[in-house]
């Protein structure tokens, strides 16, 4: 099986269904199907095979929803770029990964034009500007029927790291299809007409759900920005089913001032993912919306891996915080906890370690990197998530850090998330980062910077100590932050909007050799 061919056969069984929503926009099955071909047949027009990269620069659209489809009619393999990166890091993507053409949306096509030339194999810039249509409608809407076999490569997702250059994350088709496969195991099942929000970009986390939804015979509905007052009203109004949201999402949508008092009869699942979520968020969300939030545990490189729905996330278990965890491994998904400093050692269930997985979605390598590659795949093909992590006696997976994250303060290991997950409980704190600064006497020690509500001072004095202490007595005095920053701003995000604690974490160790702290 790929992509390509169960896309085709849920268009030609879901004709005159809706497939794709965007704003005033709707195309059945068979006009987004069509749509697709003609790009499709317009851009082996340009020279380009079955095999080559595709890079695309987009928000949603009808017309992502053209290259979605009109890529994998073509057998080539789409390499999303993300809107939020610098024209460098475009740059870097395209080019390690060879792409031989790029379509651009028009507001973007200056980032473009920016290092073009400096993209030796870029033959083609494709700029969705007025005559955009009027190419499209020239090309036929025929299926090209190129031969396309199911361990083919389909997409490159790059990593969404905080350091150095992103790498790619090659899908097959294989692969793509099990990640969303499993990413629908545990979720109520799918209608033909039910309707899937991405409120984030397809390019991202959210693009897990949209082959499923089209393989389902469900609706895809695409905004192109986020607003929460109007993000409700169009959950409302369209009667969404499933969307995915990250935990700042969930936030902002379930403090909406009108929120609880809508008609949430349609909503049946909002996947939770792609960073760590508070118990006060996942708490007010499930106030909100009901019994609809489901979290999973997954990375570009191995997914998903965790997942469990509202009536396990919210209960008690003898012996386990299902609140806190990420939830059990799914059936089809290995999961183990390894020894930091032997990658092919298992460590006894309770016992702190490196999270290492293997499943069908996972990555076979990274894209032309085989030292990266070889740093993240075990001998016995366990991809390590460079997460710190621990299994309980019943299954549950708690997430602890970032591997590279730890601080190490007078011998003692303290994790990051750790405190940030104390300090986010607080009303006054929105968003908070931990991470280590030098310290004379203990080598480093943990700061936090905490994104405040509007009305708080930057300079409350007591708020901080309250923080303070809140972390002193819930993990223990020597846990607790020697300094808290408070900012009225948000804290600065990658493009997939994971907070960069390192970007926060900088200014503290310049002119240091290294960024770890000894004694």
């Amino acid at each position: 099986m790929h992509v390509t061919g169960l896309m085709a056969q849920a268009a030609r069984l879901n004709a005159d269904r809706l497939a794709v929503i965007h704003g005033d926009r709707r195309l059945t099955f068979q006009d987004a199907w069509a749509r697709g071909l003609r790009l499709a047949n317009a851009l082996l027009d340009l020279g380009l095979r079955p095999g080559d990269r595709i890079g695309v620069l987009e928000d949603n659209s009808i017309e992502a929803q053209d290259l979605f489809a009109g890529a994998a009619a073509a057998g080539l393999v789409r390499v999303p770029l993300y809107v939020r990166n610098a024209p460098d890091a475009h740059r870097h993507m395209l080019g390690h990964t060879g792409c031989r053409a790029v379509v651009v949306a028009e507001h973007h096509a200056h980032e473009i034009d920016a290092i073009a030339t400096h993209l030796p194999d870029l033959e083609h810039v494709v700029v969705r500007d007025a005559g955009y249509e009027d190419w499209l409608a020239a090309h036929p809407d025929t299926d090209p029927g190129l031969p396309i076999a199911p361990d083919d490569w389909f997409i490159i997702r790059h990593t969404g790291g905080t350091t150095g250059q992103p790498k790619g994350v090659a899908y097959s088709h294989r692969s793509w299809l099990a990640a969303g496969r499993d990413w629908f195991y545990n979720f109520p099942p799918m209608l033909a007409g039910e309707r899937c929000l991405h409120v984030g970009p397809i390019s991202h986390g959210s693009g897990y759900l949209y082959t499923p939804t089209w393989l389902s015979g469900g609706t895809n509905v695409l905004l192109d920005h986020f607003d929460p007052a109007a993000t409700i009203d169009l959950m409302e109004r369209e009667r969404i089913a499933y969307m995915f949201a990250v935990p700042a999402m969930l936030s902002a949508l379930a403090r909406e001032p009108s929120a609880k008092d809508r008609d949430w009869a349609a909503l049946k699942v909002i996947q939770i993912g792609g960073a760590p979520i508070a118990d006060e968020t996942a708490l007010l969300g499930r106030d909100v919306f009901g019994m609809v939030l489901y979290q999973g545990f997954g990375q570009t490189e191995a997914l998903p891996v965790c997942m469990m729905g509202p009536h396990e996330w919210f209960s008690d278990v003898e012996g386990s915080q299902p609140l806190r965890s990420t939830g059990r491994a799914l059936p089809f998904a290995y999961l183990q906890i390894r020894d930091p400093d032997d990658s092919m050692i298992e460590v006894p269930i309770g016992e702190e370690g490196e999270i290492a997985v293997r499943c069908d979605g996972q990555m076979s390598g990274f894209w032309e990197n085989p030292e990266a590659t070889a740093e993240r795949i075990t001998a016995d093909g366990f991809v390590l998530s460079g997460d710190i992590g621990r299994l309980d006696r019943n299954g549950y997976l708690y997430v602890l850090d970032r591997k590279d994250d730890m601080i190490i303060s007078g011998g003692f290991n303290i994790w990051p998330a750790e405190l940030e997950n104390v300090l986010a409980d607080h009303p006054a704190v929105l968003e908070v980062a931990v991470f280590a600064i030098p310290d004379d006497r203990w080598g480093e020690t943990p700061m936090a910077v905490c994104s405040v509500a509007a009305d708080r001072p930057t300079d409350d004095a007591e708020l901080v100590e309250e923080l303070r202490k809140m972390c002193a007595d819930r993990l223990g005095s020597y846990k607790k932050p020697t300094r808290i920053e408070l900012i009225a701003e948000p804290l600065p995000k990658s493009p997939v909007g994971k907070v960069q604690r390192k970007t926060l974490r900088e200014p503290y160790w310049a002119g240091e050799e290294r960024r770890v702290g000894g004694t």
